[in-house]
């Protein structure tokens, strides 16, 4: 009986004493996991993100789909395109076709241009010949043939489009008259042809030369 009030009494007394080095340390470890948890900031909730992921996936889910277009759409879409092209091409080949026809109608219309441009000069020396024998009496019948051999090559070369331009009294155009200089007239207006110095001609609605003349004043 003795013995238990000795241990009791002990007990309380170590129980009064303050606490060892090592207790000391013992009892702050223990409360530092529980003060470290107390300091640790909240982790925000993982699962919010995979649900942001799902809602732009979603978005661009629909974007895609609203882009797209049925084949239906495509369809038509591609035959347009086919009939436009298509008229382009027949367009262009109906252009084609009248171009090389209009070449082709030029080409015969003017095919005599170079011969008959050669033919020029010795016109010239056909009217050069009349008009230096007119005033000699015996060169009339030399004279005579001369302008029947000359109105023959004319018509000939009439049939093919060729025709003379210029005339004395007519209307000065300076689309078919070269003005060689001025001459007063006091029986004729001004702007008239006053003298041919140099016939004109034309194939069919093309000038091969102007008429060179004198412009009167």
């Amino acid at each position: 009986m003795k013995h238990k009030k000795n241990a009791y009494m002990a007990y309380e007394k170590h129980k009064q004493e303050p606490a060892s080095k090592y207790e000391q340390e013992q009892i702050m470890e223990e409360d530092a996991p529980a003060e470290a948890a107390e300091d640790m900031p909240e982790k925000e909730n993982p699962i919010s993100e995979p649900e942001d992921l799902n809602g732009a996936q979603a978005q661009e889910q629909c974007e895609d789909e609203q882009g797209e277009s049925s084949p239906e759409l495509d369809a038509a879409a591609l035959q347009a395109i086919l009939s436009e092209e298509r008229l382009r091409m027949l367009a262009e080949m109906d252009n084609f076709k009248k171009r090389m026809l209009r070449e082709k109608e030029e080409q015969v219309r003017f095919a005599a241009e170079a011969v008959l441009a050669d033919l020029l000069p010795s016109l010239d020396n056909f009217e050069l010949a009349l008009s230096y024998g007119k005033g000699n009496e015996a060169c009339r019948e030399m004279l005579q043939g001369l302008e029947m051999t000359q109105k023959l090559l004319l018509d000939a070369l009439a049939a093919h489009g060729l025709e003379r331009v210029g005339k004395e009294g007519e209307v000065f155009n300076p689309e078919i008259h070269e003005a060689l200089t001025r001459q007063s007239r006091d029986d004729m207006p001004p702007g008239h042809v006053a003298q041919l110095f140099q016939t004109g001609y034309r194939l069919k609605d093309r000038l091969l030369r102007p008429a060179k003349v004198v412009v009167s004043s």
